[in-house]
């Protein structure tokens, strides 16, 4: 039996209007090159001249084979990896000019959710802690307060409240990646990065995580950023596609647009 395809909450054009908002995310003509591997090899093209914007309440999807930069092109904007040249700018702030401590001030409205839900959590942190964790070194934590917004996060991604004082051990895939986008919703983000959030999940799970996720920015409107190489997936979450080829940006446009027969 098929797992059941996440709710498709397009508008019937495919897209959202921009209501004339400003984006939250303007990469422009951003280039990113890879340390070649042996000590006379050159380094590698990544990303190769990619523009493109995400705003408010909007999915962006980034879809390509593998290799094809999107990866390389989502550490860029979390700058994680630091571009070579091009401009990203975050609530109309350049990234690319500040130093770690100018972007620890910005990291909380612009979080990631990454693709392993095991490997993105401390083995050693419960829960509760976990979901904690982002608070206390934003330090915005607030004993008195804290236990209960890490409760209001629990129930925000559905997770039953007794789940709190486990280890990820002792959690599925599912909750695991529940538990990581509670972590980033901690700091009240404006934008989400997600690396291929449910590609190691369980089929019949997928489609309860990206559900949530799609909920979550209706309610909250977040931005997203996707990256990912499920079509069909993307099909039904993504408001507009941006398709890369090696490094490149080869086509984008509305989903009905780019998924045209």
């Amino acid at each position: 039996m098929n797992a059941p395809s996440p709710r498709d909450k397009r508008t019937p054009e495919g897209t959202r209007a921009p209501d004339g908002r400003p984006a939250l995310l303007d990469v422009c003509d951003l280039t990113v090159r890879h340390p070649g591997r042996g000590r006379r090899a050159l380094p590698v093209l990544a990303v190769d001249g990619v523009s493109f914007d995400v705003r408010p309440g909007e999915t962006l999807a980034l879809v390509g084979e593998s290799g094809s930069g999107k990866t390389s092109t989502a550490m860029a904007v979390l700058m994680l990896r630091r571009p070579e040249s091009g401009s990203v700018r975050f609530l109309g702030t350049e990234l690319t000019t500040l130093d770690e401590p100018e972007l620890r001030t910005l990291r909380p409205a612009l979080q990631p959710v990454f693709q392993d839900p095991y490997g993105s959590l401390s083995p050693r942190l419960r829960v509760r802690d976990a979901i904690a964790e982002p608070l206390r070194v934003q330090g915005r934590w607030d004993p008195l307060t804290g236990p209960a917004r890490v409760a209001e996060l629990l129930e925000l991604v559905r997770l039953d409240a007794p789940l709190a004082s486990r280890l990820p051990y002792e959690l599925s895939g599912g909750q695991c990646q529940r538990v990581g986008i509670a972590r980033a919703l901690a700091c009240e983000p404006k934008l989400l990065v997600l690396d291929e959030p449910v590609s190691a999940l369980d089929p019949s799970v997928r489609a309860g995580v990206m559900n949530l996720l799609m909920d979550l920015q209706e309610g909250l409107g977040i931005g997203q950023l996707l990256i990912s190489h499920d079509l069909a997936l993307v099909r039904h979450v993504a408001h507009r596609v941006a398709v890369m080829r090696r490094g490149r940006i080869v086509e984008s446009g509305t989903v009905d647009e780019v998924f045209r027969p």
